[in-house]
């Protein structure tokens, strides 16, 4: 089906002993390119090697073409400093990364402290219209500053990605109002938790949509049979495609099209 994964990260430590197979299983699901996510200091410059070994290797592999973000997760915020900054900056002028982030805010575990995420997720906006790369963004209970801060921000960006979207419709129309795009995970496969994005898929414009997995996390529980370990991978990124496109009363096919050009289009992929 030739999909995007907007969104894995395949630099877990869950990886480390089938990483190969991985691959391998996610380019047989129809998955061509998977976007790695980088988070922190170290899973930046390992998902940036992923992403070299990728374009390294010879035509005609049976695994997906790996590109990569550079970026520090909320959760980190309170290591954000200058040397980090000035490294992910450089991390930017690499052709295989995409865009800037994981960042944003998160009030949900509070893990850093929040003025500093707040101040982590503004020193990054700015280091993405620097580099002109699109950012990827993470919000989690903390809608009200998000938007707040984006805002501001959002008229120099090149373009910006909500990540694995769970929020509600109205914050949904929030960031289409600002020309964001809307990534869905497997959250939509959840009906315990994740119903109301039945509501957010049908209102997300067809040029906005874009699909991911967030793996290993937020395995879809659509799954038959379900993996005994739990973890999600970017070869279940079609149970996603077939939640988004049931809601939407779409088609398989028209999704994984229009989500596909998507990628293509915002984080500037080869065809």
């Amino acid at each position: 089906m030739g999909l995007i994964d907007i969104g894995a990260n395949l630099a877990h430590e869950s990886f480390a002993a089938d990483f190969d197979a991985v691959l391998s299983r996610a380019s047989a699901a129809g998955v061509d390119t998977i976007i790695v996510t980088g988070s922190c200091a170290a899973s930046n410059e390992q998902v940036l090697a992923f992403a070299q070994a990728s374009r390294a290797a010879p035509r005609g592999s049976d695994q997906p073409r790996l590109y990569a973000t550079a970026g520090l997760h909320p959760h980190h915020a309170a290591d954000w400093n200058d040397a980090l900054a000035a490294r992910i900056a450089t991390l930017a002028q690499a052709p295989e990364v995409v865009a800037l982030g994981e960042c944003g805010l998160d009030y949900f575990r509070d893990l850093s402290p929040r003025p500093e995420q707040r101040a982590a997720f503004i020193a990054q906006l700015e280091l993405a219209i620097a580099a002109n790369k699109p950012v990827f963004l993470h919000q989690r209970d903390a809608h009200a500053d998000f938007i707040t801060i984006l805002r501001d921000y959002r008229p120099q960006l090149r373009d910006a990605v909500v990540h694995c979207f769970t929020d509600t419709a109205a914050a949904c129309a929030d960031y289409l109002q600002l020309d964001c795009h809307i990534g869905i995970t497997g959250w939509i496969c959840d009906e315990r938790r994740g119903s109301h994005l039945h509501e957010v898929a049908r209102m997300i414009p067809t040029e906005r949509l874009l699909i991911e997995t967030d793996a290993p996390y937020l395995l879809p529980r659509t799954l038959r049979p379900k993996p005994k370990d739990r973890r999600n991978e970017p070869a279940y990124l079609p149970a996603v495609l077939t939640a988004i496109a049931e809601a939407r009363g779409e088609s398989s096919a028209q999704v994984a099209s229009s989500t596909t050009a998507n990628a293509r289009r915002v984080f500037a992929l080869p065809q």
